[in-house]
């Protein structure tokens, strides 16, 4: 009967469901594959809820599903994929630490846009790529919203850019005087402060490691997980 109350669940509304509550999807292949793909999309969501509009990536979703990806033995490697335009500082810093913690083999690849805070996310990994359309945007740490005009302010913001600042530098091959330099550039973007990187120039900086895809995102990371275990078995 069609009615049936051991009738299976449709496939189609549990992923529905997982789209409405999370606002992605299990992106792994399928159970066998021992590669997890990680999404971290449009705004990165801090603290402050973000409008309904706004296209956002939750950092207190992300941050269980590293942890599970940690745990779970049958996941060998990550992959993440950034288009963000950035968003929450602490945040975003928050999940680049954790993505770089990680025990396991990690490999980004930045498509369309890697801006902002997005730029430690996608250096935190061991190895990361970028597409030959995309691109980076590299400016200093700003405040929204209301601000007090004391010294302890600028303080803190100096603080909070120096943070962003050696991450990048001990993530990546790019040295302090060049990011500091595409950092302040003037005349560079139109309304701000900073430097729009491309592609192969991202690579030139040493911010990113290699222009590549999805395909030499996957070759490499099963390169980094070959090696993960040949290492295991002669220890």
């Amino acid at each position: 009967m069609s009615n049936s109350p051991d009738k299976k669940e449709d496939p189609s509304s549990s992923l529905v469901e997982k789209i409405q509550q999370l606002g992605q999807t299990n992106v792994a292949a399928s159970n066998d594959s021992p590669i997890h793909v990680l999404s971290i999309i449009g705004q990165v969501e801090g603290h402050i809820q973000l409008p309904p509009q706004n296209k956002t990536t939750k950092y207190e979703h992300l941050i269980p599903q590293l942890v599970a990806i940690e745990q779970n033995v049958k996941i060998k490697g990550l992959v993440v994929i950034l288009n963000t335009v950035g968003g929450d500082v602490e945040a975003g810093l928050a999940l680049a630490e954790m993505i770089s913690s990680l025990s396991k083999p990690t490999v980004s690849v930045v498509l369309g846009g890697g801006h902002s805070i997005g730029v430690p996310i996608a250096v935190a990994t061991d190895y990361s790529f970028i597409v030959p359309t995309a691109t980076m945007t590299i400016h200093p740490v700003r405040l929204t919203g209301l601000v007090i005009g004391v010294p302890q302010t600028f303080e803190y913001l100096d603080k909070m850019q120096e943070r962003v600042l050696q991450f990048v530098i001990t993530h990546s091959d790019i040295d302090e005087e060049t990011l500091k330099h595409l950092m302040f550039e003037k005349g560079n973007l139109t309304r701000d402060i900073g430097t729009n990187v491309i592609g192969k120039d991202a690579v030139k900086h040493g911010l990113i490691n290699e222009v590549g895809g999805i395909s030499q995102a996957i070759s490499k990371l099963e390169e980094l997980m070959k090696a993960e275990e040949n290492n295991k078995k002669e220890h």
